[in-house]
């Protein structure tokens, strides 16, 4: 039983709520009683009964005016005026007075509210309950209730790369246009419209302040914009009593990040020294910028930075959520090309974070790929003057650009930012990042045309690998000419008794020939590194954007030249609803190189799967390929083409003759067995004798049975 109770006890305690929790459950009950408050009160209208404001209220009233209105005067003639909400109450001399807006023109005395009798009841009930909301959002809001009631207005900040618009409502960045990129999700690249990073409808961020009994969320004020030079707005909140609350905005020339910070001034006023946290929320409905959704969604996640640790990221195909407690330097909503990203000057708290794909059934949805929101917290005091700083990067996923944040942002920590760009596992991102985007890169610098330099790009990795080809393209031309003899082994061993003999033959005449029945493959498999990192590399490379050549409008998309439609079963979201040709050429050379390589294994013609294998390949490669970059495609289709060329090269300064004299001279010559040659002999042996046995007692078995 004491068990029972000590778990029981435990569990209350453990699952009490916070403070802050109880603060949100008072405002949300006081706003619930407000509420209910107008609809009792225009209820008792409908039955002609009057609604009066009570001794207490009227004294709270007066309190709040004295507390929280303008002071005009001083003594006796000292005037309080409180404006909020379309209420403007005065106080002079313990007396009230004022007018009362109702639906935005008609006009009612704050004298015909507090009278206890009236002649029109349902005018008379609605003024009692403009006057108890305004009591009650100041008992909620205390000086922040000021706030509560606005007209939206932005400012605009602007450099060579970026417009920044900066809302009042909240005091939030409200719109971002990146200024040198267009918008492609309408599936045309010659669009002018530039892209737009979101939205006020779209995006929404705000800090939460907390006292003991009350939580204050800036999202729901209206600040007051203070331009300060044509690189800097202050969106400040004069909270009375000289506290001040506010978020300065500077955008620096050539940069795609803006400084972001909360400024304060006796704010001890307002919040307790002792609340040590102040909250942060961020939510973002993610744009589609691209004509290919497939790509974009796969491409698109929430990405985050442990603070002196490395980066991690919610799932990017499904939906998906973390609640953590570990320090974070960052947190970023990563689209295919672009990123929005808050970086932290010290740390955020942890939190709780949330990515949800959002379906495409709905037609409203078709621009839009996911929403995702983060939930967190920083160190706080009250007393201090700027307890938060951050910088906030509205820009491209551009390796160099991303790496060059570590020295302008934060020079005592590697950022990682360039983490945000999937460039494969580290074998396949060293290759990429060491080589890669550094050549690439250099020969855009000199270069217009991208098609040339994915061109120049494949011809010179041809270079750096055929030192590491060039014995394989020998042997592989070797083989061919030894068709006729493997030929003549298959015929002259045609049992399956005979295969390990048959087996020795054929090693014997590769090795006479200096030829490899493995060469085939042994130029992909050297080039295999390189081809995957170039499969990761293409689809993120914002350099590609845009970019055409030949036929191709765009090398970061799919080159479709055929397009409908209709879904095809169970390979519409690979496939897609078009042909890409770049793709379709470069399956067309895969099917040409397949056979080429069968022609120089002889052997193959016994082995009907895998010539079909080799022929199936190419065809699975157009269903998945199809709906990739173009520059990848194109890659592809330019690298077989000249290992085709190169095949047949060296088939041409092979010769024949001194192949067969050097296979002569090396049937002259004793064998030197190596011990491993030694022990596979051995093996073959026993292996064979095994069969021998085999075979004998189950002939004897035969002739038992007969």
């Amino acid at each position: 039983m004491l068990l029972m109770g000590v778990v029981i006890f435990g569990f209350m305690w453990l699952n009490q709520p916070s403070e802050a929790e109880l603060a949100q459950r008072r405002a949300a009950a006081e706003q619930a009683a407000t509420e209910a408050a107008i609809r009792q009160a225009e209820a008792g209208a409908a039955f002609g009964v009057t609604d009066t404001v009570t001794a207490a209220e009227i004294a709270t009233l007066k309190s709040t005016v004295m507390q929280f209105g303008r002071t005009d005067g001083e003594g006796e003639k000292a005037v309080y005026t409180l404006e909020n909400g379309g209420v403007s109450v005065k106080l002079q001399n313990g007396e009230l007075s004022g007018d009362i807006t109702l639906d935005g023109g008609s006009m009612g005395s704050l004298s015909e509210a507090l009278a206890a009798t009236t002649a029109n009841v349902a005018f008379h009930n609605r003024l009692v309950a403009k006057v108890r909301t305004l009591i009650n959002d100041y008992t909620r809001n205390g000086s922040f209730a000021n706030f509560l009631n606005g007209r939206d207005s932005t400012l605009m900040l602007e450099n060579e790369m970026l417009k920044v618009e900066v809302s009042s409502l909240g005091g939030q960045i409200s719109s971002v246009i990146l200024k040198d990129y267009n918008d492609h999700k309408d599936f045309n690249v010659d669009d002018v419209n530039p892209v737009k990073l979101f939205d006020a409808s779209t995006n929404s961020y705000s800090f939460i302040l907390n006292t003991n009994s009350q939580r204050f969320d800036t999202k729901d004020f209206y600040f007051v914009p203070v331009q300060l030079n044509d690189s800097t707005v202050l969106m400040q909140l004069d909270l009375g009593g000289g506290s001040k609350f506010g978020i300065r905005y500077t955008l620096p020339a050539g940069r795609y990040d803006v400084v972001m910070e909360v400024l304060q001034e006796n704010m001890d006023k307002v919040i307790p020294t002792n609340i040590p946290n102040l909250d942060f929320a961020w939510k973002q409905k993610m744009s589609r910028h691209e004509s290919g959704r497939m790509f974009e969604e796969r491409n698109s996640g929430l990405y985050f930075k442990y603070s002196g640790g490395d980066v991690d990221y919610l799932s990017e195909t499904s939906n998906d959520d973390e609640q953590m407690q570990d320090k974070l330097k960052w947190v970023g909503f990563k689209n295919q090309f672009f990123s929005s990203i808050l970086i932290c000057k010290t740390y955020f708290n942890g939190g709780n974070f949330e990515s949800h794909v959002i379906p495409t059934e709905d037609p409203d949805n078709r621009n839009f790929l996911k929403t995702m929101s983060m939930e967190s917290s920083l160190d706080y005091s009250s007393t201090n003057p700027m307890p938060a700083q951050f910088n906030f990067y509205f820009g491209p996923n551009l390796y160099p650009l991303l790496s060059s944040y570590d020295e302008l942002v934060s020079p005592d920590e590697d950022l990682k930012l360039t983490k945000v760009i999937p460039l494969g596992w580290p074998l396949f991102r060293w290759i990429n990042t060491g080589f890669i985007i550094p050549v690439f890169n250099f020969l855009g610098s000199f270069i217009p045309s991208y098609g040339l330099i994915i061109l120049i790009m494949t011809i010179l990795i041809k270079l750096i690998l055929w030192p590491l080809a060039h014995k394989s393209y020998k042997s592989q031309a070797r083989m061919r000419f030894l068709a006729p003899d493997i030929k003549a082994l298959n015929d002259k061993y045609p049992e399956k008794e005979q295969a390990m003999q048959k087996q020795q033959k054929m090693m014997e005449l590769y090795r006479q020939a200096g030829a490899n029945p493995m060469s085939g493959c042994l130029p992909l498999l050297l080039q295999m590194p390189i081809l995957v990192a170039m499969f990761t590399f293409f689809p993120s490379c914002i350099e590609l954007r845009g970019q055409s050549f030949l036929w191709v409008k765009d090398l970061s998309a799919p080159d479709a030249i055929v397009s409908w439609d209709a879904q095809i079963p169970f390979i519409t979201n690979y496939f897609g609803n078009h042909i890409s040709l770049f793709c379709l050429l470069m399956t067309v050379v895969n099917i040409i190189y397949a056979r080429i390589n069968m022609q120089n294994q002889a052997g193959s013609q016994s082995m009907p799967g895998m010539k079909m294998m080799a022929y199936l390949m190419p065809v699975m490669f157009l269903v998945f390929f199809n709906n990739y970059a173009a520059g990848l495609s194109y890659y592809y289709f330019v690298s077989l083409l000249i290992t085709i060329l190169q095949t047949y090269g060296y088939r041409h300064f092979v010769s024949e003759s001194k192949m067969r004299a050097m296979m002569a001279e090396a049937a002259r010559k004793p064998k030197k067995k190596s011990g491993f040659m030694a022990r596979l002999e051995e093996a073959q042996r026993q292996q064979q004798a095994m069969l021998a046995e085999q075979q004998r007692r189950k002939n004897n078995n035969s002739k038992g049975r007969h």
